[in-house]
């Protein structure tokens, strides 16, 4: 389903920081009764299990440490089997199972994510020197579970795929407090949580997941003793594979023909317009050109249309236009495409990792 394939093959609460057009508003009186309970969240975070506690192998290379702060956490799936077994054992064997194959298939110096929630709720640091780094909350471990993310945003790994199931509810306790733990340390926003496939073509973290974020997000920030008033669901593209139907996928058929890709224009994602798609992701160097279009190709595809030039991206703005009530702008930029797609929402953090050698 992506790149990492089936994978088992300090700043107080009180700091932070609202996200553009999102109100973090104190609690009312009532909930001082909570305040004792966050407190004791925040101060040294949840039960985590370091790498030495589930018997990690060194990493193969100094893993490198950043002199700055993420500004976002992505949240992912290991799109593995929904397994029965929710033992501390069983999650020290993913924990392990996950690092010998980032090592010895990827060829990476360590675990890609910095921490593995399993199915029962374990939190298990993925990279080393993740869980220590955190607990200062001024610095960063170098991930490998989001290209362009890596520095910039925490990785959190949930075992299991979720496309069509909820995750466990030890597991979504315990994603909920690690992140509001993050948060904590680093003065993250609870708004600024995404999930992989905001950033590139993956179905990553599974559909059931992905729409529970909203949750998330809320639920994190009532644990840190704050409420999200409005805009907390995030501006988005679609994700699209084969299967799907309707004007979106009419829309990015026409986008495809524009971009000089032959395609049927039919609203059907069939294998034919997933080797169109892969084609054009061949061209425009995507990381992984696989079939699906997600937040890695989308902003690619969907380039600024005039209205009135008559392209094939014309007839994708007027395919999405019919029965929209909103005006169409005479200049269709990414923030109009997502919301002729009915994905808009508050604005995304487009940070991305810092190049060059300076850690």
């Amino acid at each position: 389903m992506t790149r990492r394939g089936f994978v088992l093959g300090g700043v107080s609460a009180g700091a932070l920081l609202a996200a553009p057009g999102v109100a973090l508003a104190q609690p009312g009186a009532g909930a001082g009764r909570d305040a004792g309970r966050r407190a004791g969240v925040l101060e040294g975070g949840p039960d985590i299990v370091d790498c030495g506690g589930w018997g990690a192998r060194p990493n193969s290379a100094v893993v490198p440490v950043w002199n700055q702060r993420p500004v976002k956490i992505l949240v992912h799936h290991t799109a593995s089997p929904n397994v029965a077994d929710t033992s501390r054992g069983a999650a020290d064997a993913v924990a392990r199972s996950i690092q010998n194959f980032h090592m010895d298939a990827r060829g990476w110096l360590d675990t890609g994510q910095h921490f593995t929630i399993s199915r029962g709720g374990f939190v298990l640091e993925g990279r080393h020197r993740s869980l220590e780094v955190l607990r200062g909350g001024r610095q960063q471990v170098e991930g490998a579970h989001c290209t362009g993310q890596n520095v910039v945003a925490v990785g959190i790994e949930n075992e299991g795929i979720y496309i069509d199931q909820d995750p466990p509810g030890a597991l979504w306790d315990s994603l909920r407090a690690t992140c509001a733990y993050i948060c904590g340390q680093y003065g993250i926003a609870p708004t600024e949580l995404y999930g992989h496939r905001d950033f590139k073509n993956t179905i990553c973290p599974g559909d059931r997941l992905y729409g529970m974020l909203p949750r998330l997000r809320s639920e994190v920030a009532g644990v840190l003793g704050q409420r999200i008033e409005g805009g907390e669901v995030k501006a988005s593209w679609p994700l699209l594979r084969q299967g799907d139907s309707g004007e979106q996928v009419l829309a990015a058929q026409y986008l495809l023909r524009d971009a000089g890709v032959a395609v049927k224009t039919d609203g059907r994602f069939t294998p034919a317009t997933a080797a169109a798609l892969t084609e054009f992701q061949v061209a425009t160097g995507a990381e992984e050109p696989n079939g699906i279009l997600g937040g890695e190709s989308w902003p690619v595809l969907a380039r600024t249309v005039e209205r009135g030039e008559g392209s094939d991206a014309e007839r994708a703005v007027d395919s999405l236009a019919s029965g929209n009530t909103e005006a169409v702008p005479d200049t269709v930029d990414h923030s109009a495409w997502q919301r002729l797609l009915g994905t808009g929402g508050a604005e995304v953090d487009q940070t991305v990792d810092p190049v060059g050698p300076v850690r």
